[in-house]
């Protein structure tokens, strides 16, 4: 957010602590930033009242009210000793005074209130790093914001900590953005894909299987596969070879690849009767590793490209999971290339046309984060400095050169190496993290991957990670909410439902059922007692991209006329019908 937008929200977020005390004294205000789209506070409210969302009005209330007297913002350096007894009944405040004390920087209080505010005459004081409107009265005057909601948050995030109540609010720079925000936000409830995903019956999630572990229904099964087999013919243009490999491992290959000292929290683990213990594979490329390992190679078969759709699974906390976006049981379209330095750029390009035509077909906007390493945690990575910038820098300039809309994000990096992430802009304006590409040098030193050169002698060898989707769950989330549900004809789980008028037009819904399914669409035949009207309604409800409605005119004229979600129809003959359906779901139009 810019400069001006964050001091908007970061004086909104003190106003709300102010309204808060004045209500609830014995309060214990800890901190508030601004967030994305407004801005929050976390307090302590100790054994004492507590707000309820219906309170939210009343604070608010308050907030506008402390607004017409902020005339002014000023900041003042405080001692340690003085900073300490203002807080004397804070803990949450005395800590960071230590910190910020230990660190040797300046500790400051914000003071808001009159022209001229003083420490003497404030209304409200807070121990703040600064960014903040300078004159709130008449700068916030005509600022969109709204207190949203309320929610637990644990001290600094930690679940050894307390537990605090978090009180969110909205803001943007004026009224009329705030309304955007508030329409986009009822727009994205109507599309959010959990709900949407039983209404269309893809996936449902059961307490005996156990949270983070999906469901897929024969419906949501047709959509993954479909999803699955069109990167799958992609690839293939790109000679691809499809790879198999198990679910669990030794911990050995673990240990080797370095995933074990660094995700050993995350893993499932296995003891076997023997007392010998394996792990769930949480990622494949070190099982990758061993098939490329099986034999010698030339340089004349480099590169060599594996890919597999398969489960991973991760031991993510129960209290991160939700739909289909934090599971614990993830579907990677996964790819690893073993190739050449000298053939690193043109195996990026290829991955990247790939992930072009996916999400162009489902008019999807790209954007590129170059995602590298935080030079100041190395600990975090494997490898040195010298190879992560070899790395960072063939990455860069495969951006540049491929004109893409990219920024960097210094420590998003693999622990093996740096990345391309893929950021979708969905048709709701929101951002996702999608597609990655990953550039490895680690990995084929830690387990010694090499090819055989020109001149006879061994030559260490790179690592090239890709999933297209990211993960098929994640992925299918993001669609099915851009979509609102709406998938294209090729991709549906049910492509045309048919729809007799009354019992004397079955057996042509017949003939036409069976011709369609013949050609290989995924077709239903409508057949119940329901009126018709009902059948209509129904087949717009689970937003069929085609209804066929039969009746005597059709009949007659032996046609098929084909009805989509927009209300739009076209009559063919019963044989070209057939045809235009066809040929509409080869070409994925």
């Amino acid at each position: 957010m810019d400069t001006k937008l964050y001091n908007i929200r970061h004086t909104l977020s003190h106003l709300l602590a102010a309204a808060v005390l004045e209500i609830y004294p014995e309060a214990k205000p800890t901190l508030g930033p601004p967030v994305d789209n407004g801005f929050y506070y976390d307090f302590d409210f100790g054994n004492g009242e507590k707000p309820t969302p219906k309170e939210l009005g009343r604070i608010e209330q308050k907030m506008r009210e402390f607004l017409k007297t902020w005339e002014a913002v000023s900041a003042e350096e405080v001692s340690k000793d003085d900073a300490l007894s203002f807080f004397e009944k804070n803990p949450y405040k005395t800590e960071l005074i230590n910190e910020i004390a230990e660190k040797k920087t300046p500790i400051t209080f914000y003071h808001s209130g009159p022209t001229g505010v003083t420490a003497e005459n404030a209304l409200f004081t807070d121990l703040c790093e600064g960014g903040h409107v300078d004159a709130p009265k008449n700068e916030l005057r005509n600022v969109g914001f709204k207190l949203d909601r309320i929610a637990g948050a644990y001290w600094r995030g930690d679940e050894k900590n307390t537990m605090l109540t978090r009180i969110y609010g909205l803001a943007f720079e004026t009224k009329e953005q705030l309304a955007e925000y508030e329409h986009s936000i009822e727009e994205a409830k109507k599309r959010d894909h959990r709900k949407l995903g039983k209404d269309l019956d893809l996936f449902t999630f059961s307490d005996l299987v156990g949270p983070g572990l999906p469901l897929w229904t024969p419906q949501g099964t047709i959509l993954r596969h479909e999803l699955d087999t069109f990167v799958w013919e992609l690839r293939q243009k790109h000679d691809y070879s499809r790879v198999t490999i198990p679910h669990i491992t030794k911990k050995d290959l673990y240990q080797t690849s370095g995933h074990w000292d660094k995700f050993s929290d995350e893993l499932f683990k296995v003891m076997t009767r023997e007392g010998k213990e394996y792990a769930l594979k949480p990622m494949n490329c070190p099982h990758h590793t061993q098939i490329f390992a099986r034999r010698p190679h030339s340089y004349k078969e480099m590169p060599q490209r594996y890919a597999e759709t398969t489960m991973v699974y991760r031991d993510e906390q129960s209290g991160e999971l939700g739909g289909l976006t934090r599971v614990l049981s993830i579907t990677q379209d996964d790819s690893h290339v073993f190739c050449r330095r000298s053939q690193i750029k043109d195996e990026f390009y290829r991955i990247w046309d790939i992930v072009d035509t996916l999400y162009s077909t489902f008019d999807f906007k790209l954007r590129v984060r170059l995602s590298f390493h935080d030079p100041e945690q190395m600990e975090k990575y494997l490898g040195d400095e010298a190879i992560w910038k070899e790395a960072e820098e063939a990455l860069t300039e495969i951006a540049q050169e491929r004109n893409a809309d990219y920024f960097e994000g210094v420590g998003e990096a693999a622990m093996y190496g740096p990345k391309l992430d893929f950021v979708a802009k969905d048709s709701l304006g929101r951002e996702h993290q999608v597609a990655t590409i990953q550039l490895d040098f680690n990995l084929p030193e830690r387990f010694d991957l090499t090819c055989i050169n020109e001149a006879g002698e061994k030559e260490r060898i790179v690592m090239v990670h890709a999933a297209i989707m990211g993960s098929i769950e994640r992925f299918t989330a993001v669609l099915i909410e851009h979509l609102e549900g709406n998938f294209p004809l090729w991709l549906a789980p049910t492509q045309i439902r048919i729809l007799p008028i009354a019992k004397n037009h079955n057996e042509y819904a017949q003939k036409a059922f069976d011709a369609f399914k013949a050609a290989g669409v995924r077709v239903e035949l409508d057949g119940t007692s329901e009126s018709f009207g009902k059948k209509v309604r129904r087949a717009k409800t689970d937003k069929i991209p085609y209804f066929i409605c039969i009746g005597d005119k059709e009949i007659e004229a032996e046609t098929l006329k084909l009805e989509n979600r927009k209300g739009e129809a076209i009559e063919k003959p019963f044989t070209e019908a057939i045809t235009f359906v066809t040929e509409q779901i080869k070409n994925r139009t």
